[in-house]
């Protein structure tokens, strides 16, 4: 595997930053379970730019278990994003990386995420001035073109790389396809072939199992592999590419209730509210708050459980911390995998969580 920047990897499994999934209680389970690297879910350049205090509690990460620190940015102006590349690295950034696939109008219509796809030159210029600017190894990750009709992911990575990118991230589909259709793994092993060695290749899309991802990286080259859905509801799937076993009851049961509670207490400790509340009410409204947050987290971790259905159903009420620890203890410590076979679903990562 080729490093990126200073840094060799422990493995070639990277978790996606997914907006509002990739926040730090779920990267640092990630990480513990055999991630090699988790990108923080992408932050607005403008709102680091501005110090703005909803954004800045995204920076927030675990010095004790990310190594290295990634952290994502999107933004389209090359000044800002390079201000705001410092501000990341003076909150412990050891590596940026550049938004560039975001499919969400809120972010290409001020030229940003995928917008970038159709103008090779200024996003060489965000990748030159942001390493400029701070030092740090930059990433990017891109898609395969803005439409079926502009595939120009080669000419990406020719301005990417020759504006010094240390790693090159791409999911085969175009900003039109969004999450639709099938990833076209071709691209990867085109992109590979491209560039050669002159920095990583890390193919993303459609890796759900252990066979996807060896899949993946025989027919494309690849040099990293990155899991975006696939671990929604499953980190055990890291553990697993480096041969270890699926989780117990048990140990599911007592994951899920560990990462609610870092939720919380996550969630808990950044709200900002324009209101001044009663400590006790104040306390009412930030639990209410993390529980909603966290039941999308909920639904993916029954995802092929037998009895899943009921529980999703179940989910949609659930109010205050007590409710959510007492229907995880009943619902993952007796629930056995569905032997009928689960169906398969889709995910789409829910870009207004973190985009307000």
């Amino acid at each position: 595997m080729l490093p990126i920047g200073p840094y060799t990897l422990k493995n070639r499994f990277i978790l996606a930053p997914m907006a509002g999934v990739s926040e730090m209680p779920f990267r640092s389970i990630a990480f513990e379970l055999g991630a090699a690297l988790c990108t923080t879910e992408l932050v607005s350049a403008q709102g680091l730019f501005r110090i703005n205090t909803r954004t800045l509690r995204y920076l927030r990460f675990n010095p004790e278990v990310e190594r290295p620190y990634s952290l994502q940015i999107f933004g389209g102006e090359p000044e800002v994003m390079a201000r705001a590349a410092v501000i990341g690295k003076e909150h412990g950034a050891q590596i940026i990386d550049i938004n560039m696939g975001c499919p969400v109008k809120k972010v290409t219509r001020s030229g940003a995420g995928s917008a970038l796809m159709c103008d090779p030159s200024r996003a060489g210029d965000l990748v030159r001035m942001m390493r400029e600017a701070t030092g740090l190894p930059v990433t990017a990750k891109i898609r395969s073109g803005w439409d079926a009709n502009s595939r120009n992911f080669r000419e990406m990575a020719d301005s990417l790389g020759a504006a010094g990118v240390a790693a090159l991230a791409v999911h085969p589909r175009t900003r039109a396809q969004g999450y639709s259709g099938k990833a076209d793994w071709s691209v990867i092993a085109d992109l590979k072939k491209h560039v050669g060695d002159a920095f990583p290749v890390i193919g993303n899309g459609d890796v759900k199992t252990v066979e996807d991802a060896t899949r993946m990286h025989e027919m494309t080259g690849c040099d990293y592999v990155m899991i975006g859905r696939g671990a929604l509801g499953n980190p055990w799937l890291f553990r697993e590419l480096l041969g270890g076993p699926k989780p117990s009851r048990e140990e599911r049961a007592t994951l899920v209730l560990r990462h609610f509670r870092e939720h919380l207490h996550f969630v808990s400790h950044e709200r900002v509210t324009r209101e001044k509340l009663p400590p006790e009410e104040e306390a009412a409204r930030a639990e209410k708050a993390a529980v909603h947050n966290f039941r999308k987290h909920l639904a993916w971790y029954a995802h092929g459980l037998a009895g899943a259905s009921h529980f999703r159903n179940l989910v949609n009420r659930l109010e205050t911390k007590r409710e959510v620890e007492s229907s995880v203890e009943q619902f993952f410590l007796g629930a056995e995998r569905d032997a009928s076979g689960a169906p398969e679903e889709e995910y789409d990562v829910d870009y207004r969580t973190a985009l307000g």
